[in-house]
């Protein structure tokens, strides 16, 4: 569905999301890990570069635009309050890596896939949403977008964090 592929690759590379390693922070020199500012910082920048290639890649008259981007706004403010839940289950497990027993890993483990609910639950419950805003393919095109920068973005996060130890 990205029409323009070298755009949203080089704006997914821009993010960060296409490294191959950590995200260092200049106001981190010593580069000794991520802190919360980075992440906010990286966060609101991802938030920017998806508003982007949504817009790049879906097609929208003026009066769709007018219903879609306040929707998609306040769909994107939910979807920040649940991601909160991941990056806090992901500060948790990198604080804990070391140490973490079993019953934390149970936890976290529960608290992953009921973040995964959540997202699939936000999804469902805007579609209807959206598609008061716009018509029903191109609320299927959005969702698309949508799911397939969420799994790249995931992707990324799944490279650089270590499997549990066993």
């Amino acid at each position: 569905m990205i029409t323009n592929r070298r755009t949203a690759i080089g704006m997914l590379a821009s993010m960060g999301l296409l490294s191959n390693g950590r995200v260092f922070s200049q106001s981190n020199p010593d580069n000794s890990g991520v802190t919360d500012k980075d992440i906010d910082l990286l966060r609101k920048d991802v938030r920017s570069q998806k508003k982007q290639i949504v817009a790049a890649n879906l097609t929208l008259t003026d009066q769709e635009a007018q219903k879609f981007w306040p929707v998609y706004d306040q769909y994107t403010a939910e979807q920040v309050k649940i991601n909160d839940q991941t990056y806090a289950i992901l500060k948790e497990y990198a604080n804990s890596l070391d140490t973490l027993t079993d019953e934390q890993a149970e936890k976290l483990t529960k608290q992953a896939l009921e973040v995964d609910e959540s997202v699939a639950q936000l999804r469902l419950k805007y579609v209807p949403i959206f598609r008061k805003a716009i018509p029903g393919k191109k609320t299927a095109a959005f969702m698309q977008l949508d799911r397939r920068l969420s799994l790249i973005i995931n992707l990324q996060l799944a490279s650089i964090i270590p499997l549990v130890a066993t």
